[in-house]
């Protein structure tokens, strides 16, 4: 049986909740960032998040407000993207694609200004305080600011489970080759499965 149709630690808990990452209308829409697979990946999306909306925290990428802020080599990267500043993308563009915002509330938004959720935040605690254990990623992009959100969840200690079919990249290439690290590399620490899987197990 594929590692993929199976949940390795069982079934999911009531100290689990669904991460969904970045699904923006600016890597949606028509903009340099696009992600031309987030539409195929939405609907596996939309499924987990309408089993469990109280228990799915969206995150939220903030760019910088305009061109020159930033520190360090962040600063230098909205030099290079500054057509992708707040300050030129309008504010309505960093809000989450709106099939996903009807979901909002009772699920909740968690905003971060870098590719980690867990830099420069108490995130780590909030969880902790609510009694989360486990996390379920979804979202964009796989080798961005999914890769940073997995590595910090087994960093913290959480049980993390990514669905594999609910998770897009701009790059085909680089997406594939993620997904094989994160097989293989975190066979311990990482579970893979699908959608179905991932919903069969969450009750």
């Amino acid at each position: 049986m594929s590692k993929q149709n199976e949940l390795r630690h069982g079934a999911l808990g009531g100290g689990c909740v669904h991460f969904c990452i970045d699904m923006q209308r600016m890597y949606f829409e028509d903009t340099p960032w696009k992600m031309p697979w987030m539409e195929k990946v939405l609907p596996q999306i939309i499924s987990i998040t309408s089993v469990h909306p109280d228990r799915t925290i969206f995150t939220r990428f903030i760019p910088a407000k305009k061109a020159g802020d930033g520190v360090g080599m962040w600063r230098r990267y909205y030099e290079r993207w500054s057509n992708m500043t707040t300050e030129e993308l309008g504010q309505d563009m960093v809000e989450l694609v709106p099939t996903l915002g009807q979901f909002v509330p009772p699920g909740r938004i968690f905003d971060k200004s870098v590719y980690s959720p867990w830099v420069g935040s108490n995130l780590h605690d909030q969880l902790r305080r609510s009694g989360i254990d486990t996390l379920v990623i979804s979202g964009g992009e796989t080798d961005v600011c999914v890769l940073a959100t997995v590595l910090g969840a087994i960093d913290w200690g959480f049980r993390t489970v990514l669905a594999t079919d609910a998770i897009c990249s701009s790059s085909d290439a680089s997406h594939d080759a993620l997904i094989n690290y994160y097989e293989h590399r975190f066979s311990e620490q990482l579970e893979l499965a699908c959608t179905e899987v991932i919903i069969q197990n969450w009750r």
